[in-house]
């Protein structure tokens, strides 16, 4: 669907929020807090990005941008390419990263940009009325995105830990010490950070049901070790050789056949693919391990075959 960039904020030096609203103006669809939208930009790229206002909201949705220098390709072209007044193409809300029905306490946990998805559930725990604190971690007070909303909504909730001020650091074992069934951790942030925030609240007892996380990037595996397998697809005779140094999605790409790809690391799902024989070597994050087990479907973007051969469906 079709949007309009209705205004921009300049966050901090490198985050920009972009305030979108619908190009006929009409209500855009509800979402869940927690959830992001697919965009459409003008380099042919498509990018995820998480919503970051309130999910009873149907006038705008606002979406935070980091200006990533590692970039490839995605931030740098909305934050140098597109001005107020400007279209762009949309997807509709998905939701991975959803408020899990029995949290009855919330603790939120956010590393830079990883605050544009947890500002939305803080403020959709704050309508249901649901006790919540939020730790938002930085390296520099300047670099605090949504600092007014922050302040201004939730003064008894928000907690800065500034990594350049140590009187804000964070005592874990404090904030983690209540295990309560009916108490949920979200965190969402650079992927070392999580695992920190992860491996810390398992130390502390809690268990996995009551954790959750949102992945913006894969964990840089080793493919030293890849080997090559065959891809058949049904309906075709032909087979398809994906060698060591390339993804089953470009090997398919380069022999004609159409793929949807988006991140291209396994963390959105767009690219998910029927599996009608063989072992997947599954290296996303999208899936569940429940999903992964079944093995009846991959992302050829980023997984490759423990068996010799992999025959998938593209209908």
């Amino acid at each position: 669907m079709d949007v309009i960039i209705n205004k921009i904020h300049q966050l901090t030096s490198n985050i920009r929020a972009f305030e979108l609203i619908s190009a006929n103006h009409t209500a855009l669809p509800i979402f869940e807090a927690g959830s992001h939208i697919d965009v459409h930009l003008k380099n042919g790229l498509i990018r995820q990005y998480s919503l970051s206002n309130c999910c009873s909201e149907t006038h705008r949705y606002v979406i935070g941008v980091l200006h990533d220098v590692n970039s490839r390709g995605g931030s740098r072209c909305i934050h140098t390419e597109y001005r107020e007044g400007d279209r762009l193409s949309i997807g509709k809300p998905r939701n991975l990263f959803k408020i899990h029905p029995e949290t009855q306490q919330a603790v939120l946990f956010a590393g830079g940009i990883g605050i544009t998805p947890i500002i939305s559930m803080a403020y959709r725990l704050r309508q249901q009325h649901i006790p919540f604190e939020l730790h938002y971690f930085v390296r520099r007070h300047e670099m605090i995105a949504f600092f007014g909303n922050l302040t201004e909504h939730f003064p008894n909730q928000i907690h800065f830990h500034i990594q350049d001020q140590p009187e804000t650091q964070c005592n874990m074992q404090d904030v983690l010490k209540e295990v309560s069934t009916q108490r949920h951790l979200y965190v969402c942030g650079p992927t070392g950070f999580m695992q920190f925030v992860m491996d810390s609240a398992q130390q502390a007892g809690w268990s996995s049901e009551q954790l959750h996380q949102e992945h913006f990037v894969a964990q840089q595996l080793d493919q030293s070790e890849n080997e090559a397998f065959t891809i058949e697809v049904l309906g075709s005779d032909r087979k398809i050789e994906v060698h060591p140094h390339q993804t089953a999605t470009q090997a398919l790409l380069e022999n004609g056949f159409e793929v949807p790809i988006s991140c291209e690391q396994g963390v959105c799902g767009t690219c998910i693919t029927r599996v009608i024989a063989g072992t997947p070597d599954h290296r996303d994050v999208f899936m569940t391990d429940d999903e992964h087990s079944l093995n009846n479907q991959f992302t050829p973007c980023c997984s490759r075959a423990k068996s010799k051969t992999l025959v998938i469906d593209l209908a």
